[in-house]
């Protein structure tokens, strides 16, 4: 495991990360639209930053991981301000492009496979030990199981809290597949993160066997 010390700009660059979620937490934690779907979305967040924070001494990701990692983070936590099915960017889209239903909860499950294939890929390749090449479907296959186990989650959470709450955490809006739709969805976004990934690899390889 990395335990080098990080260059001082990085350092600086974290601490950005750092400060932008709590500032975000701050301000989405400010009157939400549901306060108690809210405290159930945060649970994610909540887990995720203390694992990342328990972790960060024995594993070690790359800043690029840590700032995708941000990313998601942020927009979930907007969308657990003001539940998925009323963020008013998931109303914009559907009013400019004519779309039957608030698709944000879509945009976040897409973006969970697209922005944090690379983060998952650092932990199968230098903690599982993946090989490369192999690497970028297990990514993909990771996420699909990971997505799949969530939504399954989602539902037994929904069984036990109260009908309303229930439907507006799972914010499937009245579609019987939507978890399905939301799996795919991530699976669909690590694909074609990992397919760039490992299209910029091979350029790289094809460019140093041309060198040598």
């Amino acid at each position: 495991m990395e335990t080098r010390p990080r260059p001082a700009a990085e350092r600086r660059k974290l601490r950005l990360l750092i400060a932008w979620i709590a500032a975000l937490w701050g301000i989405t934690a400010h009157a939400p639209y549901d306060r108690s779907d809210w405290l159930l979305e945060n649970l994610l967040v909540f887990a995720a930053v203390a694992l990342l924070g328990l972790t960060h001494r024995r594993f070690r990701f790359s800043l690029k991981s840590y700032a995708l990692f941000t990313a998601f983070l942020s927009l979930h936590l907007i969308g657990a301000h003001y539940t998925y099915s009323q963020t008013p960017l998931g109303f914009w889209l559907q009013d400019a492009l004519e779309l039957s239903r608030n698709h944000y909860d879509r945009i976040v499950h897409f973006c969970f496979g697209f922005l944090l294939a690379v983060p998952f890929r650092e932990l199968l390749t230098r903690v599982v030990g993946v090989r490369e090449r192999w690497s970028y479907a297990m990514v993909v296959v990771t996420v699909l199981g990971m997505s799949g186990c969530y939504e399954a989650t989602e539902g037994l959470v929904a069984m036990i809290v109260s009908p309303e709450l229930g439907s507006a955490w799972l914010g499937t809006q009245g579609d019987e597949w939507d978890a399905q739709k939301d799996t795919a969805l991530a699976a669909l976004g690590a694909t074609l993160t990992m397919s760039a990934a490992y299209w910029r690899g091979r350029r790289r390889r094809d460019a140093g066997l041309s060198r040598s």
